[in-house]
């Protein structure tokens, strides 16, 4: 029986990097929630006629049929190799399949929606049958991926860009991609966060996620990505020039006017992507539908958004464009409350599957209190507070002064959320972090908000550390909106303090609303405007753009009569801190406390007494280039791949060649399988699957010609003269290597059976193919090639990324870096004689550096990222790594680094490196000795 309970005390139960195996379900019937095998089916819900009064009445869940008719498609395309797929994009899926070296893993969510799309475009029609994706009433076709806050749309965006732009320089006329994209985002803020998805970025994704496989990034820069916020898509009509005054009466632009202003280099081109990011506010308003006075603002700027696209269709072509948005909802044109979900949606993974892969905070509600009423039936007072009847009618009168004092009900309920607020503020401190926890309220009107800021700059609720000033924020929607239209930042001098509030600045109204909207971007981050704030009231909806990671409570005094509202409100408090996976895979919970949002919609953990204050995120160390060490500074050459000039004629002395070892009882040729009766396999009826019985289909010649095709294909050189001269000889080497003795079977019973000997070595093809490879490529590379990234030619510390850790971290005087993140003793170890030695100069450790050596290893090219880089005294970089043990594949990295050395040194504009390996903590010094002592 699947487990029930009245109430959830665990909301994690998956991994954030495999599908979803469970999720908790809610039976009506019993009101207890079931924690279901499988996953759950993509939808969303409606509001009954009591959500959100404070009754048990979770609303009505509506499946998404499109989703679920595509999901386990895709899961099958996945699991069939992919089939109908261009090599480009096969190389980029098994590159970002691809986990070795690699800093930052891609969420399952991530996966799913880049895969849909991909299939979408590329797999078999054959696989989309019966698949029919409705249009949005326009000419150009959108596909949607629902995704919820905080689960990395920007980096599904950079996916999504590598793939197009790498397919079509790849494929220059197959019409499927385009290498121009536009994205759209919906403000300032977000425009400029989305910098990174430019390849020129110093921070750009495409590098930091690994995104971009060895040798492709030049071909990512033929592509041209540009980035704007929708208000750069707006127009002025026939029919608002005529009313302008003056004598300026020209016509509204052109399309073709038009597209040269808005797109620039990119106007004369020809079927574009488009991105958009937040797409649930690019949407058509329906003709034959009034809209309501609360959705005249959306309309408005829907359809500058949407029209804007509309005029770039026809002039230039939107071969497709791509919507991301946690909440694609627009409104129905029905009642005021209502939303219709976009038709178009591909692929979802919602709120609801995000909290329980916790990839977002955990929400917890206060469902019990000790006050007293007649009604038992209803939940707390503090779980909708809006909705008590002397709330709502205090909080909605209009002209409110600011001075009118709260009604008691909500200055109990920031008495309790406040006196939370508070112990976490303790904790946290104690815990050694340096900026505060956040409490946000979303109120339902102005005069609510400035009532609530009068109420804590006046110490009106006694908790002095929630009520200063100088750390509280209120944000003016009219204000902060003004700052988010500009197409770029107003200038407004020296970058604002903690204690430098917008107020108090003697600037322009624009300069006020930049400086707010600074603020507002860089709560709870160190050494930025919004550092130390505390307190942030609003109305309505923080907008997009909120990224801030300490909320802890949140405050909601409005009505929330729909799933979309409560997602909009919460979601900007959910996004986590800390990233570090336990020992189980999962990721620890990270909590926020809230006070009146009704979570009928949403899954949440209990908290009946609301005594427990959300924990301080993990104990974490901040890693960052500390400027007071900046004469420790390490560069290196940021080499793309290494071009290899390979001898016309190959040659081979396989007496040099090292013996290749094979255990035949490493591989399985041989099983049996049994038929399950009650449960158990039956030994009666067995069946066998012996490939000692199908060998002769793999004769010698075939074997040998596979060989010699994959080493031919295994890199590709710089092959000079006909290749198939080259692919001829390196089939006569392969037939010549596999006629030696330099194969070498352990088990007689193999080495002396033809057939299981064919049979050994087919099931051994990687290796042997690596074998032959690394020996043609040490006899016969006649010369060796830099191939650096035309943009940054060199990378250094100083450009590294801050990043948190819980991992241990020394301090040290010779690095760069402000701590040395230690994988285990041994490196610790290492860390004290670089800090002791007289030879060293300065090191750093090599994590999220950015430095890496590409190799290939059983076809298959990986990043290898070596340990430590140390700057001698005698001018000499040495890249040295620690290991423990030694195998195959190590022993290949290192013929790769020794080749990466090589060349450096043989460019010569690099300086002097080196490299060596210390087995033992005790061989560091001397590795040191020897290569610091030589001049």
């Amino acid at each position: 029986m699947p487990e029930r309970k009245t109430s959830i005390d665990k909301l994690i139960i998956s991994s954030p990097f495999g599908e979803p195996e469970e999720h908790w379900h809610y039976i009506r019937e019993t009101r207890e929630f079931e924690r279901r095998k499988g996953r759950r089916p993509a939808g969303y819900v409606v509001a009954g006629s009591s959500s959100g009064k404070g009754f048990d009445d979770p609303g009505t869940f509506i499946r998404i049929e499109l989703v679920n008719l595509i999901r386990p498609r895709v899961r099958k395309w996945r699991e069939s190799g992919y089939p109908g797929v261009t090599a480009t994009t096969r190389k980029l899926l098994e590159h970002w399949r691809d986990e070795s070296e690699r800093d930052l893993r891609f969420f399952f969510c991530q996966w799913e929606a880049i895969e849909t799309v991909i299939w979408l475009t590329e797999a078999p029609a054959s696989e989309k049958v019966g698949i029919e994706i409705p249009r949005d009433g326009g000419d150009f076709v959108r596909w949607c991926c629902k995704m919820a806050t905080g689960t990395g749309k920007t980096v599904i965006m950079a996916m999504l860009i590598a793939w197009q732009v790498l397919n079509k320089v790849s494929y220059p006329k197959d019409t499927r991609f385009s290498r121009n994209v536009f994205v759209v985002a919906p403000g300032l803020t977000v425009r400029s966060r989305l910098a990174v998805l430019r390849p020129s970025d110093p921070e750009n994704y495409y590098a930091q996620f690994n995104i971009v496989p060895r040798g492709m990034t030049d071909r990512l820069r033929q592509g041209r990505i540009q980035v704007e916020n929708w208000h750069r898509l707006s127009w002025e009509s026939e029919e608002k020039i005529a009313k302008k005054k003056g004598a300026d009466k020209r016509g509204a632009k052109s399309d073709t006017a038009y597209c040269k202003e808005v797109l620039g280099d990119m106007a004369t081109a020809k079927n574009i992507i488009v991105i958009n990011d937040e797409a649930h506010h690019a949407w058509r308003v329906n003709p034959d539908l009034k809209v309501k006075r609360a959705h005249k603002e959306q309309a408005a700027e829907a359809t500058v958004w949407v029209g804007g696209l509309d005029r770039i269709h026809r002039k230039v072509g939107i071969l497709r464009c791509f919507d991301l948005s946690a909440t694609p909802f627009a409104p129905s044109g029905k009642k005021s409350d209502e939303e219709a979900l976009f038709g178009w949606i591909v692929s979802d993974f919602g709120l609801n599957d995000a909290i329980e892969s916790g990839l977002v905070k955990t929400p917890r509600v206060v469902i019990r209190d000790n006050a007293r009423r007649e009604d038992k039936e209803l939940r707390s007072w503090l779980y909708h507070i809006y909705m008590d009847n002397n709330i709502k009618e205090n909080l909605n009168r209009k002209q409110a002064e600011k001075t009118e004092p709260l009604p008691d009900l909500l200055t109990n309920a920031y008495y309790l959320l406040g006196q939370d607020w508070l112990e976490t503020l303790k904790a946290w401190q104690e815990a050694g972090h340096t900026v505060p926890p956040v409490m946000i309220t979303v109120a339902n009107r102005t005069e609510t908000s400035a009532r609530i800021r009068h109420t804590f700059d006046h110490n009106q609720i006694l908790i002095p550390e929630l009520c200063d000033p100088d750390r509280t924020l209120q944000i003016d929607s009219r204000v902060l909106g003004e700052a988010e239209s500009q197409t770029d930042a107003a200038p407004v001098g020296p970058v604002a303090g903690e204690n430098d509030a917008p107020k108090d600045r003697k600037l322009t109204k624009k300069q006020q609303a930049e400086l707010l909207r600074q603020m507002v971007d860089t709560v709870g981050q160190e050494g930025r405007p919004g550092e130390q704030v505390r307190n942030v009231i609003s109305v309505g909806m923080l907008s997009e753009g909120w990224d801030a990671r300490t909320v802890t409570h949140i405050m909601g005094l409005r009505a929330f009569s729909s799933q979309l509202l409560c997602e909009q409100v919460v979601g900007r408090g959910l996004r986590r801190m800390s990233y570090d996976l336990k020992d189980d895979g999962m990721f620890d919970a990270e909590y926020v406390n809230i006070f009146g949002v009704p979570f009928s919609f949403l899954p949440h953990e209990n908290d009946e007494g609301g005594e427990e204050p959300p924990p301080p995120p993990p104990p974490s160390t901040k890693i960052e280039p500390a400027k007071a060490k900046k004469d420790k500074e390490i560069s290196w050459p940021n080499v793309v791949r290494i071009d290899r000039q390979i001898r016309p004629v190959l040659s081979l002395d396989q007496s040099r060649m090292k013996k290749l070892v094979l255990d035949p009882y490493e591989k399985i040729t041989d099983v049996q399988l049994g038929a399950i009766i009650g449960g158990k396999p039956s030994m009666a009826d067995l069946t066998e699957i012996d490939l000692n019985e199908v060998a002769e289909k793999f004769r010698l010649q075939t074997i040998i010609f596979e060989t010699a095709k994959r080493i031919f294909n295994s890199e590709k050189p710089e092959w000079r003269g006909c290749e198939s001269l080259f692919l001829v000889q390196l089939i006569r080497i392969t037939e010549q290597f596999v006629s030696s003795d330099k194969i070498v079977i352990r088990h007689d019973l193999f080495s002396v059976n033809r057939i299981r000997k064919r049979i050994l070595m087919m099931l051994n093809m990687n290796r042997i193919v690596q074998h032959i490879w690394d020996e043609i490529r040490a006899e016969n590379t006649e010369k060796s090639v830099l191939v650096l990234d035309n943009e940054h030619e060199k990378r250094r510390t100083g450009q590294m990324r801050t990043w948190h850790t819980k991992r241990p971290c020394k301090e040290a005087d010779k690095t760069h870096i402000s701590f040395v993140v230690c994988d285990g003793g041994w490196e610790s170890l290492a860390v004290k004689v670089f800090e002791d030695h007289p030879l060293v100069e300065r090191f750093v450790k090599n994590d999220h550096l950015g430095f890496g050596i590409f190799y290939n290893y059983q076809g298959i090219t990986r990043k290898y990222l070596p340990d430590f880089i140390v700057k001698l005294t005698n001018g000499t970089h040495l890249v040295l790594e620690i290991k423990g043990r030694d195998s195959e594949q190590n022993r290949t990295k290192r013929k790769y680094l020794d080749e990466w050395v090589s060349t450096v040194n043989e460019n010569g504009n690099y300086g002097k490196w080196a490299w060596d390996v210390a087995f033992l903590p005790g061989d560091v010094a001397g590795i040191l000795e020897r290569v610091g002592g030589s001049s």
